[in-house]
Order: structure tokens, then sequence, then C-alpha cells
């Protein structure tokens, strides 16, 4: 705080650009890079070369869409190392993926880092062994909102954060990623790993986790909801409630963040979760230190494209030594990971049983 005198404007809510982005060459052709990877490169200006999938056909129609060439091959879409290799693929294929990349490579990787914490732990080794500039796409932590969070937080305006809460009651249409239908591990490692990595990020490590993720009678998806409790020791307190099965209409639906300091308090309303992909609008509310009163932030973008312009930005500026820190890099990626490997192995593991009556 400058003048003591709380100004939502002056939060940032934007990544620096790169002055000369490289091309980008993007392996995959699904629905997050349709409606999130080309529109926000498209909207941040970098060029993209082409793209590749397995399904030609499925990669020759996008690529048609944004001008950019289909490859036939990894192969063909490694050639080239003064590029950044943008990974949206399932996790089974990310090792195979980075193997055929030239040494030294600029990479980024979709969440999650792998299927579990031992594939993360070899894509970690594969990024060592081939010197790769690799990043994990955590590109919640670049949402216009989540940055004017963390600035708010280090500004004092919520001075020492004590409460975390996430509570989310929506309908997630699942069928839009036809490769979770029959993925053992689904809510925890595909979705709520989002908001455990920007947990990390504000919070730090916790010392551990409490936590019970399952399905739903209604379909066969393995996991759609959760509850967990990260454990930050006797000051903070952090849950997460997690429904993707409330499908009983807009109304009482919610997918928010409540975030207590010690003087002031952030509200956040994840939009885009509501009603996805089409969205609604983010909202972030801040009770600031020594204010009478919730302010709402004007936010500048929303979570998609925008944080994936964020995402890109750092990476690229990583590569040209524009930027000093690599932002959930695989070696921080590891750490997320671990975090929600932990979670599974609570939610495997026996509740504390209840005394029996004497």
């Amino acid at each position: 705080m400058t003048d003591g005198v709380f100004n939502p404007t002056s939060l940032s809510q934007s990544w620096a650009q790169p002055s000369k982005p490289r091309p980008i060459v993007i392996f995959g052709a699904g629905s997050i890079v349709g409606d999130a990877h080309f529109p926000a490169y498209a909207k941040a200006g970098f060029p993209v070369a082409g793209l590749f999938d397995p399904d030609h056909a499925k990669a020759k129609n996008l690529a048609e869409k944004w001008g950019v060439t289909a490859y036939r091959s990894v192969e063909e879409a490694a050639v080239n190392g003064d590029v950044v290799f943008d990974l949206a693929t399932p996790p089974v294929h990310h090792a195979g993926v980075l193997r055929a990349l030239p040494d030294g490579a600029v990479a980024l990787i979709q969440k999650p880092m792998g299927g579990d914490l031992t594939e993360a732990t070899e894509i970690l080794e594969i990024s060592r062994s081939k010197d790769l500039k690799a990043a994990v796409n955590f590109q919640l932590r670049f949402a216009p909102m989540m940055l004017a969070l963390k600035d708010a937080i280090a500004k004092g305006w919520l001075g020492e954060v004590v409460d975390f809460d996430a509570w989310l009651a929506l309908a997630t249409p699942w069928q839009l990623w036809e490769f979770l239908l029959k993925a053992p591990r689904v809510e925890i490692a595909m979705h709520s790993i989002h908001y455990l990595d920007l947990i990390r990020q504000l919070l730090g490590d916790p010392r551990g986790v409490h936590a019970k993720t399952l399905g739903h009678p209604g379909h066969k998806v393995a996991q759609t909801r959760t509850s967990a409790i990260l454990d930050y020791g006797d000051t903070v307190r952090c849950a997460l409630s997690i429904n993707h099965d409330h499908k009983f209409g807009r109304k009482h639906q919610a997918c928010e963040f409540r975030i207590c300091g010690t003087e002031g308090a952030a509200y956040l309303k994840l939009g885009l979760n509501l009603d996805y992909p089409r969205g609604e609008p983010d909202i972030l509310e801040i009770y600031p230190k020594g204010g009478s009163d919730w302010v709402t932030v004007p936010l500048v973008g929303e979570w998609f494209p925008d944080a994936f312009v964020g995402r890109m930005a750092n990476v690229q500026r990583y590569a040209c030594g524009e930027d000093a820190e690599l932002v959930s890099s695989v070696e921080d990626g590891w750490n997320t990971m671990a975090l929600v490997e932990a979670a599974y192995r609570s939610s495997a593991a026996p509740a504390t049983p209840i005394a029996a009556r004497p």
C-alpha cells in the first residue's frame, strides 16, 4: 500500500508480453485448443506454425480454420527447435511427445503433469535429461482475477490470509473430453488440480491433505465430487467443496472462492465453469484493509482466453531471457502433482472410525 486508499484499478491483471515471440507448434486438436489456445494466441498476436493430432482429419479441420499447417507426425511437428512446443495432449501422451522434442527445446505441457506422480516423475526426468525449458499449463494462475488477487495480497490489502474456501456446485459437461469418460482419475487430477495449484502459489505447500473424491450414480465418470481439507497448521483453514453434478438449474449453482485475511477479504466468481464453455463474467470483489465495504475490481479479461495469453507470455519471455522465472516449471509442477497424489491416497484410506457406544 502506498497511500492507504484502496484503488482497485491499480492491481496487476496481465503479464508483460514478449518482444519477439517464437512460433508455436501445438500437439493436440481437442476442444481446449479450439476454445482457448487458438483464441488466446490470436488475441495476443502470438504466431502459430501448425499443429499435430493422431486424428489427421480433425487436425486438418482445425488448422484450416486458423490458417496453420496440419502436420502428419510427431516427428514432423518436432523438427524445428526454435519454437515453443505446446502440448495440449492427454496426460498419457506427454512423455512420448517430450522425448521426440529437440534437446534444449521450450515446452508448455497441458495439466496434469502425467496421470499420476509416477508419470510426473518420468516427465520431470525427461525434461532434466533433455535440458528442456518446460512448464505446466496451470493457467488459472494467470487469469486476470487471480493476478489481481495475488497483487492485492502482496500489497497487504487482506492482511495475513487465514481462510481459503472453494465452493463449486455446477453441471460440468464431461462429454466434451471423450478421453476422460474412461479415465481412472478425473475430478482432482483434471479439474480441482487448478485450485490446488493456485492455493500452493498463494499459501505455499500444505503439511498434508484430507480428501474424499467419488463419482455419481447418474453416470460412469470416475470422480466428479470432491471434499478436501488442506492442513496448514493451526492458523490457516483451507477447504474445498466440489460438486459437478448439481444439475438442477442455474439458480443455486455456484463456482466461487472466499479468501479471508486478518484485515480484509476477497470474493471471486469463476464464471467460466458456469455454463461451460460459454461461461459467465468473472467477478472479483475485495473488502480492503481499512475499508468499510466491498469494492468491485473491474476486470480486464476472463479466465478463457486471457489466462492462456499470460501463461504463454511467461514461457516466451523466459525462453528469450526477458523473465527470470518460469512460473509453474516442471520442478514446481511436480509439487502440485504430489499434492494431487496425496489427495487420492487420502481418499482411498479408511476414515477415522467413530467409537461404538459402550
